[in-house]
Formats: C-alpha cells, sequence, structure tokens
C-alpha cells in the first residue's frame, strides 16, 4: 500500500522534560494539571476525538516499569549501552507526543510480582535450608537429584501438598527445557505489587495520561505476572500452562482478549521493556496467533526499536544478541522494525 500525505507531527508539549525520562526514577506526574494542559493542547492543535480515527492506531507498551527503567530499579535494563531503558523510554514518550493525533488508543502493560513466585528465591530452597541466589538458573536435573526443593511456605500458600509442588517444579522446569527458549532463571525481586518499582516510569505515565486526555482515549492499562506457578513474559500467556499431573495450572489464561482488540487495528506499534524477554515474547505470542489466522496481518505491526532494549547483567548475562535474533525473525515473519524518528509517511505497507 502507499502512503498519503500525513500530518505534520505536533510540537513537544510544555510540561514535558526529558530530564525525567533518565534521572528522575521517583516523578509523579500532576494528573490534574496534566488534564488542563491536554484540554489546551486539544483546542489549539484542532485534535479529534480517538473514537473517529479512521485508521485505527494501537499502541502496546510492555513493562515501561520503574524497577526496569532506572539505575536505581531492581532489574535496571541497561542494555549494552548502561543507559539502555532511560533512551528508550525518552525516545518513546517523544514519539507519542509528536504523533498524539495519529494514536488512537495506548495500552501498557505492568508486569505484577508477590514475593512468592516460582521465579524468585523465596521459591526455592537447597539442600542446607538456604535461598539460592538472584541470577541462579535451576535445571530440571537438579531437582530430581534433590538439590533444591520448594519452599514449603509457597505450599501453604497456595494450598498444595509439598511433595506435589516437588513434582510439579521438576515439571516446570521439564517444559520450559523442551521449548528451547529459557532455563528457570531466579530473578532479583522486582514489580512487586504495591512497591515504588511496580508503577509506570513516571515520564511513560505522564504521555499515556495526556494523550488520553487529549483525545478521550481509555488508555487502559492491562495486568500481567501475579501467577505463583509460572513465569509469564508475555502479556498474552504463560510460559509454562499445565501441572505434571495433566490438569492446568490454576490461573492459567491466555490474553485472548488484547489480541483480539490489537488484530482489529489498522496498525499495531510495539515498544518497551526488555526486547529481550518480555518484549520478544509478547510478539512472538501475537505473531504465533496472527500465522493461525492470516500471516498477512504481520505486515499491519511495527517494532519501534530505538524504543526498547534488551537485558544485559553486569559481570552476568547478556541477552542482546536473543532479542536480536528474535527481531530479525519478526521480520522475515512480515512485520516491520522501525525507529521513532522515521517520518511515519515512509513506514511501509500503511495506507493513512
Amino acid at each position: 500500500m502507499t502512503s498519503t500525505t500525513l500530518n505534520p507531527t505536533l510540537p513537544m508539549p510544555g510540561h514535558y522534560d526529558p530530564r525525567n525520562a533518565t534521572h528522575h526514577d521517583y516523578y509523579v506526574a500532576d494528573a490534574t494539571a496534566l488534564q488542563q494542559a491536554a484540554e489546551a493542547w486539544r483546542a489549539q492543535h484542532d485534535l479529534k476525538p480517538a473514537g473517529g480515527d479512521q485508521t485505527r492506531v494501537h499502541l502496546l507498551v510492555i513493562d515501561d516499569q520503574v524497577d526496569f527503567s532506572f539505575p536505581q530499579g531492581a532489574l535496571y535494563v541497561a542494555g549494552r549501552s548502561g543507559t539502555g531503558a532511560m533512551d528508550a523510554q525518552r525516545n518513546l514518550v517523544e514519539f507519542i507526543y509528536t504523533h498524539l493525533h495519529l494514536l488512537s488508543e495506548i495500552t501498557c502493560t505492568l508486569d505484577t510480582h508477590l514475593p512468592y513466585q516460582i521465579f524468585f528465591p523465596s521459591a526455592h530452597l537447597r539442600e542446607d535450608g538456604s535461598h539460592p541466589a538472584p541470577h541462579t538458573v535451576i535445571t530440571a536435573e537438579e531437582y530430581r537429584r534433590g538439590v533444591y526443593r520448594p519452599n514449603p511456605a509457597l505450599a501453604r500458600q497456595i494450598g498444595a501438598d509439598p511433595v506435589w509442588l516437588q513434582k510439579q517444579f521438576t515439571h516446570y522446569c521439564e517444559q520450559l527445557e523442551a521449548t528451547g527458549k529459557y532455563q528457570l532463571y531466579l530473578w532479583p525481586y522486582h514489580c512487586l505489587l504495591g512497591s515504588g518499582g511496580h508503577r509506570l516510569a513516571g515520564v511513560v505515565e505522564e504521555a499515556r495520561l495526556f494523550h488520553s486526555f487529549a483525545r478521550g482515549a481509555a488508555n487502559l492499562p492491562e495486568i500481567k505476572g501475579g501467577n505463583p506457578l509460572s513465569e509469564r513474559y508475555s502479556i498474552f500467556k504463560e510460559e509454562v500452562t499445565t501441572c505434571w499431573d495433566g490438569r492446568p495450572i490454576p490461573g492459567a489464561q491466555k490474553n485472548t482478549r488484547l489480541i483480539k482488540t490489537l488484530l482489529q487495528a489498522d496498525v499495531v506499534i510495539l515498544a518497551g521493556l526488555a526486547s529481550s524477554h518480555c518484549v520478544r515474547e509478547s510478539i512472538a505470542d501475537l505473531l504465533s496467533d496472527i500465522q493461525a489466522q492470516d500471516a498477512a496481518l504481520a505486515r499491519k505491526v511495527y517494532i519501534l526499536r530505538d524504543c526498547t532494549a534488551p537485558v544485559v547483567i553486569p559481570n552476568g548475562p547478556d541477552f542482546t544478541a536473543e532479542a536480536e535474533r528474535a527481531f530479525a525473525q519478526f521480520q522475515d515473519a512480515g512485520m516491520h522494525l522501525v525507529d521513532s524518528t522515521m517520518p511515519l509517511a515512509n513506514w511501509p505497507d500503511i495506507n493513512w
């Protein structure tokens, strides 16, 4: 399809301070002031209600939360540059502001965790009763040999027998390893529900609210990650969905509603953190559903590659290569890799 002439990009609104994207992990937007500024901005630039957009553009932002976005966060997504997440969120919010008149809906996902989950040290005990350290990789073989066992506290919390949970953890590791994607990786405690690290980065929340007030969009958030028995990198489903005895993991459910909402849009734009994990798995799940319906739908998906960053652990694993391989595969499947600064008139396969 050939793009038509687009309206010029909008200027940056006066409230925006780029320093909040890089130096202010504690920054919180003033919603009342934003509402007033957004209504004035709407009148100044003759912005129309999003509900009337002829081309429906849906921006999905994965896990741009404080714990991932700033060096002070529990699991800062530094990338190889050391400033990956901060650069990514600055690029993202500037894209939102300058394309406010074209974005119909913004959905921000929130990684949401509890103190006892299978990917946290609290869920596991060594033979001596101590917890393994964050960034430990646990294998199915180690569970079979008794190197690790489940924490009885977690068994009590979910109403499970410790013997059953031992079998489940072994099964879980086996299922993860069978996919060839991951082994069980114990992450530092992050995005705990109710913590400061759980909330959206202030500069992203500010842009989301401003767009909502200016264009009358709901911009409802999506919650993921609370199941104690499975990781959920993807917004769409858990990594493992079955128990060792054949039953489904309680509460494990595919988010078919969000997939349907995205595929009803004319354009789907993806950004967020981290490209090596939650962004990668969310796009992979979306692509899987697209290919099951109509592979050509992939051509309406655009990945803002400069609005994301991979996990790189200091003196530890570097997941950059995994992210790059995945993005290349998405592109091969028909999705588009674009930069936030590329004029939308130059984006392929859009008929504005």
